[in-house]
C-alpha cells in the first residue's frame, strides 16, 4: 500500500496538510510495510526538509501511490485517473461550482473519499477542522469589535504562531462588559468555548443572560431548541424539530436584543428556520454590533451574511435598514466576519490536530479490513459510479 500527500493547488493557497511530519513518522513506525511519499510544495506550513528530516521521501511525482491525501479541491487537470483520493470535495450539497470536479472524478474512474463524510454509524463526523474554526472565529470576533469601535488593535491571527499566541494577545485586553451569544455546541462551538473560557469571559445561564446586566464580559451558549419555537406553542423536542422544521420559527430575536457579539457556530440543516432574520436586525432594539458567522451559510440562516469574506479582507459592514453591504465604519453598520476557511489562519496547529484525529479514527480502517465501515461510508464514487449512499447526487452530476 502506498500513500501520497499531494501539493495543494487551489487558490488562494492553503497551507494545511492532512499529516504533519511527526504524524507521518509515527505512521511509518506503526506500519513499516506502508510506503509514504510527499509531493514537494513551497506552500504548506511544513517544509520539504521537515518531512525529509523525519525520513519521509519528498518527490515531484506521486503517480505511483495508491491513496492520495489533500485538503482542498483538486484542479481537474491535476486529477490522476484510477486512484483513490481523500480531500474536501465540497460536492455533497450539490455546490454548483464543483459539479465539473465530480464529473471528472467519475470520468477518470477515481474512488473519492470525502473528508467531510468520514462519520460513525450515527453519522457523527470523526475528523474535521471545526474546533480550529471556532478558535479563530472567536478571536476574529473580538478583533472586529476592537476595529469597529477603535478600542484596541489585535494582529491578524494568520500572523501569529498558533493558538497560545492568540490567547496571549486576547488576555492583554481589557474588554468592556460585552455579551456574547453562541449558537452551536459541536466541534466548532467547543473551539469558541475554549477561547472564551481561556480569557475568563464568564459563562452564564440563558435566563440570567437575557435579564441581567453585568460589569464583566459574559457569554451563553445555546442549543437548537433555545432559539426555535413551534408556531402553535406546543412543547418542542429535537426529534419533532428534525422531522417537522416547517412547524417552527426562530426565537433568536430575544438574544439579539441583549447581545453585543453573535458567534454562529451551528450547523443549519436545509428546511429549518433561518436564525437571525432581517426583521430582527432591523428592529429598533437590536443590540448586535458584530456577527462572526463561522457557519458561513451565505444567503441563509444569518441574514447579514451577504457574502463570504477572506483572510485578506475579513470584515465588511451590513446596513440593516437597507439590507446591503456598507463600510465597516458606517455608524449604523453591523460588522460581519464570514471567512469560510478560518482554520487556514492556524495552519500548523490545525494540521497537527487533524492528523492526530485521522491517525486515531481512520488509519486503523486501512489495516483491519474496514471492519467498522468507516471508509465505505465515506466513499462517494467507485468504479466510475456514485455509491448508493450518494446516489442522490446523480441529478447534480447530470447537470439537472
Amino acid at each position: 500500500m502506498k500513500f501520497g500527500i499531494i501539493k495543494e493547488r487551489k487558490n488562494p493557497p492553503d497551507k494545511r496538510v492532512v499529516f504533519s511530519p511527526n504524524e507521518l513518522e509515527r505512521l511509518k513506525q506503526l506500519h513499516p510495510e506502508l510506503s509514504v511519499k510527499v509531493e514537494s510544495s513551497g506552500v504548506r506550513v511544513f517544509t520539504d526538509e521537515q518531512y525529509e528530516n523525519k525520513g519521509v521521501e519528498v518527490v515531484n511525482d506521486i503517480s505511483d501511490c495508491d491513496f492520495l491525501f489533500g485538503i482542498k479541491e483538486i484542479p481537474v487537470d491535476h486529477l490522476i485517473a484510477n486512484k483513490s483520493y481523500f480531500f474536501f470535495s465540497h460536492t455533497i450539497k450539490k455546490q454548483p461550482h464543483n459539479r465539473k470536479l465530480l464529473q471528472a472524478i467519475l470520468e477518470k474512474n477515481i474512488d473519492l473519499y470525502d473528508l467531510e463524510t468520514i462519520v460513525d454509524t450515527h453519522n457523527h463526523r470523526l475528523i474535521g477542522f471545526g474546533n480550529y474554526a471556532g478558535i479563530v472565529g472567536t478571536y476574529n470576533s473580538i478583533r472586529a469589535f476592537g476595529i469597529k469601535f477603535e478600542l484596541f488593535k489585535l494582529p491578524k491571527a494568520e500572523t501569529l504562531s498558533g493558538k497560545e499566541a492568540l490567547i496571549a494577545h486576547l488576555k492583554r485586553l481589557v474588554l468592556p462588559p460585552l455579551k456574547f451569544v453562541v449558537t452551536g455546541t459541536g466541534n466548532v462551538g467547543s473551539g469558541v468555548k475554549e477561547i472564551l473560557d481561556a480569557i475568563k469571559v464568564k459563562e452564564v445561564s440563558i435566563e440570567n443572560y437575557l435579564t441581567k446586566n453585568y460589569t464583566q464580559s459574559v457569554y451563553t451558549q445555546i442549543h437548537t431548541l433555545d432559539y426555535n419555537l413551534r408556531t402553535d406553542g406546543k412543547p418542542t423536542d429535537l426529534i419533532d424539530f428534525s422531522q417537522n422544521p416547517q412547524d417552527y420559527v426562530s426565537s433568536f430575536g430575544r438574544f439579539a436584543k441583549v447581545s453585543d457579539i453573535y458567534i454562529a457556530a451551528h450547523f443549519h440543516a436545509n428546511g429549518t428556520p433561518n436564525i437571525l432574520t432581517r426583521e430582527m436586525l432591523q428592529a429598533g432594539d437590536c443590540k448586535i454590533k458584530v456577527v462572526a458567522d463561522i457557519s458561513c451559510d451565505i444567503d441563509g440562516s444569518i441574514a447579514c451574511s451577504l457574502r463570504t469574506s477572506s483572510i485578506a479582507e475579513p470584515l465588511y459592514g451590513y446596513l440593516p435598514s437597507e439590507n446591503k453591504e456598507v463600510d465597516v465604519f458606517h455608524p449604523a453598520a453591523i460588522v460581519v466576519m464570514a471567512i469560510d476557511n478560518l482554520p487556514c489562519e492556524l495552519p500548523k496547529d490545525s494540521s497537527e490536530g487533524f492528523g492526530k484525529m485521522f491517525m486515531e479514527q481512520v488509519i486503523p480502517a486501512f489495516f483491519n479490513g474496514d471492519k467498522d465501515g468507516i471508509l465505505q461510508r465515506a466513499k462517494i464514487t467507485e468504479n466510475g459510479k456514485l455509491t448508493p449512499r450518494f446516489s442522490y447526487l446523480q441529478d447534480y452530476v447530470d447537470g439537472e
